[in-house]
């Protein structure tokens, strides 16, 4: 039986494509289209595909795992183009295993099972009735799961927890060809988890859906999907991590090949920053009000996204990137930025007007020899404002003072402040 996947090759455009079969029991009546870039006389759009038997010739042909595809034309050639038949790789559909079976892990699952493929699942809570009603094997413990050998082991463990669980894996019980991948929000970490902890013939893939199920709740058509291919053979491991990635591509995923490096260091200037600024806004309880702008609404619905995702999520995102902490000081940098250049222009306002307004006095008091130059307020330069207790009136020394008949007297703190205009 054919898989999802077929890697059909034209024999006139030496051209090697993939129909989108959407399932088994639609092969027989399924459209795809197919353009061509190398013919410079293609006139075709659409072929009416249909999987038949090629012909046998001798007995070894048996074995032979090629079936052909033949086109049911619908006015999309001419009578005298010569393709008839479309050559087919039939690809057995693989049983991945999920560890960790969380909101994520389902999520995931989902689509693994809209591809045909059958799906595993193990998890610390007991998830055995969803299980069943999704056509999902679920195990009480990893053990058992890996005693049924599935080509693909994927982690979907939080960032927190992954090294206790990998290190947790009996590696003995799982084929020697089996491939590891990983879901989390960071790329270096796992990766050098998996090539310390896993056997040197295990695949490893590390890959990153830029989505979840709130973002994804629509589809997945246009969404990034991060990989990186670390450790595969170049025989049937590497055929089955593309079988494995083709899953995401079939979704509508834009499939983005980025090394664990790039991906952490970009992860960490939108992603960890994303994360910052809601669990920043979720501290000034911010709420609704009958003249939200769209930019507050924006506002209220990243709190409201980011406060949906554990704390442990985010910690993870801090731990174990180690672009985050440059980001949390550039962070810091930019908001001491912002409020210089606010500080700084309300000290200049400010003392515009208090020169206007308060003229210095010339000369020492009566009966006095030294010069006496009294300055009402003592405002910092606009490169040292860091808050608004920078302009507070600070307390007046005796040289503040006005001497009369030979007593100190305060002035009057109405009259050092600018009269209002």
């Amino acid at each position: 039986m054919a898989s999802l996947n077929h890697l059909c090759y034209c024999n006139n455009t030496k051209t090697t494509f993939l129909p989108n079969l959407s399932s088994y029991t639609k092969l027989f009546n399924n459209s795809t289209t197919f353009s061509s870039s190398s013919s410079s006389s293609s006139k075709f759009t659409k072929l009416r595909l249909k999987c038949v038997p090629s012909a046998s010739t001798s007995s070894k042909s048996t074995t032979n795992n090629n079936n052909y595809i033949s086109n049911h034309l619908h006015n999309s050639f001419d009578s005298s183009d010569s393709i008839s038949t479309i050559e087919t790789t039939l690809e057995k559909p693989l049983k991945i295993g999920i560890i960790g079976f969380g909101n994520f892990g389902q999520f995931i699952a989902k689509a693994l099972r809209r591809q045909g493929h059958g799906v595993l699942a193990t998890s610390r809570s007991d998830y055995s009735d969803y299980c069943q009603q999704h056509g999902i094997e679920f195990f009480s413990n990893v053990d058992k799961l890996c005693e049924e050998q599935p080509d693909v082991l994927l982690v979907c463990s939080s960032i927190l927890s992954t090294e206790t669980v990998v290190r947790s894996i009996p590696m003995h019980k799982l084929k020697p060809d089996t491939i590891f991948a990983d879901v989390l929000s960071v790329k270096q970490f796992p990766r050098n988890l998996f090539l310390e902890v896993l056997p040197p013939g295990f695949g490893i893939v590390c890959t990153h859906p830029m989505f979840g199920p709130e973002s994804g709740k629509d589809g997945w058509t246009g969404l990034p999907f991060v990989y990186d291919k670390i450790r595969l053979d170049e025989g049937s491991q590497d055929q089955k991590c593309d079988q494995f990635l083709s899953i995401f591509q079939q979704e509508g995923c834009r499939m983005v090949e980025m090394s664990c490096e790039e991906h952490d260091r970009h992860a960490a200037g939108s992603q960890f920053i994303t994360h910052t600024i809601g669990r920043i806004l979720s501290h000034l309880n911010l709420e609704s009000t009958p003249i939200n702008t769209k930019g507050y609404e924006t506002l209220l619905q990243l709190t409201e996204n980011t406060v949906s995702d554990s704390f442990d999520l985010y910690y993870g995102l801090f731990m174990y990137n180690v672009n985050a902490t440059d980001q949390i000081e550039n962070l810091d940098r930019a908001f001491e930025t912002v409020k210089q250049k606010l500080f700084g222009r309300l000290h200049d306002i400010l003392r515009k007007q208090i020169v206007e307004r308060v003229p210095l006095q010339q000369g020492g008091p009566p009966g006095s020899s030294r010069e006496y130059n009294p300055t009402p307020y003592f405002l910092p330069s606009a490169g040292k404002m860091k808050g608004l207790s920078s302009f507070a009136i600070p307390p007046l020394s005796v040289s503040h003072h006005h001497i009369k008949d030979g007593v100190a007297s305060v002035q009057s703190e109405e009259n050092l402040l600018p009269s209002p205009r």
